[in-house]
């Protein structure tokens, strides 16, 4: 994946043969980031790439230690597709760690960090897949070049909320 070394861009790249990173700095504090992230309404204003022909239509966070999320999309053509896990660490405005249990024993687990400096949050997502053709599939279906989007989308909203 390309990289653009401006600090207001996302960076999205394979770090090794089983892990996926994304990073992505975001003008607001940490606590606004972290209920972007774990916050039903707010997710899904961000969550879905604009550019995808994909609606959300299910939404559910129970956002603790032992505690589940259920995403539900549709897609033209296609019948609804659901991704689900649980939470495994949940450290207010600092971290979160989840599974993805939808496709079995190959699902990755996902570590997102924030830490904030200055009123401006970094971001670091780390998808840590069981193998490295998991992650290739991962590459290979296009669901990795998605996270850019996702994230400029975060980055968008998160100054809206510092305003409201």
């Amino acid at each position: 994946m390309a990289t653009n070394e401006n600090s207001e861009s996302t960076t999205a790249e394979r770090v090794s043969d089983r892990e996926f990173v994304v990073t992505r700095t975001v003008d607001g504090p940490a606590r606004l980031v972290f209920q972007a992230w774990t916050q039903a309404d707010l997710f899904r204003r961000w969550w879905v790439p604009a550019s995808f022909p994909a609606t959300l239509l299910e939404c559910e966070l129970d956002v603790r230690v032992g505690g589940g999320y259920r995403l539900t999309f549709s897609m033209p053509g296609y019948p609804p597709a659901s991704f689900f896990g649980k939470y495994l660490e949940v450290v207010p405005a600092a971290r979160l760690v989840w599974t993805n249990e939808e496709s079995g024993d190959i699902g990755q687990v996902s570590t997102v960090t924030f830490e904030e400096n200055a009123g401006r949050t970094t971001v670091v997502l780390r998808d840590l897949y069981p193998t490295k053709e998991a992650l290739d599939e991962a590459i290979e279906s296009g669901n990795c070049s998605a996270m850019p989007e996702t994230f400029e989308q975060l980055a968008a909203l998160v100054p809206t909320l510092t305003a409201g």
